[in-house]
């Protein structure tokens, strides 16, 4: 009788495959499913999920399998990093503010957050060479944040943190100030 189990249960997996099986360092993309939600979900960035896929950009399609978890080794040695460091860094940074309000402006991230459907959003534009996409932030005057865009006028040490309206941006102006980022 034991064997009789041991091959069913062999064949059946030989029959169905391991698709069913569901690995917890994995994620299949749905639809309506963008790289920002799925790193907030499992609480990562979207710049790691960009790196361990190899993903040259942030399209990503239904039913696409995305690793969103590292090794556990890379896991152990982040711990071991993170009991040893503190937990933000702090830059000084020239900010200026956008809004989704513009004609032609579609309102769309560059990680795929709709901030025209989402105007409570606290989302900041980077250079991703200084800030990188997904990172968690604290704006002085702003507030917690997320980078979640890009834009082709932020350099270096700019950023542009995003405003319900047309009006609440032009408000902000131009301010220097302190941004701390969250590893």
């Amino acid at each position: 009788m034991k064997k009789y189990l041991v091959y069913l249960t062999a064949t059946f997996f030989l029959v169905f495959g391991f698709s069913g099986v569901a690995s917890a360092n994995t994620y299949e993309v749905k639809k309506g499913d963008s790289l920002y939600s799925i790193a907030k979900k499992h609480k990562v960035t979207v710049q790691q999920i960009k790196t361990w896929n190899k993903l040259k950009s942030t399209t990503i399609k239904p039913k696409q399998v995305l690793k969103v978890s590292a090794a556990q080794t890379q896991a152990k040695n982040t711990q071991v990093k993170a009991a040893t460091q503190k937990a933000y860094k702090t830059i000084t940074i020239k900010a200026t503010a956008y809004s989704a309000d513009c004609k032609g402006c579609s309102g769309i991230t560059s990680t795929g957050l709709n901030l025209k459907k989402n105007p409570s959003l606290k989302v900041i534009s980077v250079d991703p060479k200084v800030i990188p996409l997904g990172t968690k932030v604290y704006v002085d005057g702003y507030g917690y944040a997320i980078a979640a865009d890009k834009g082709s006028a932020i350099k270096g040490k700019k950023i542009d943190v995003f405003m319900p309206s047309k009006k609440h941006a032009l408000n902000w102006g131009v301010k220097t100030v302190n941004v701390r980022i969250y590893n």
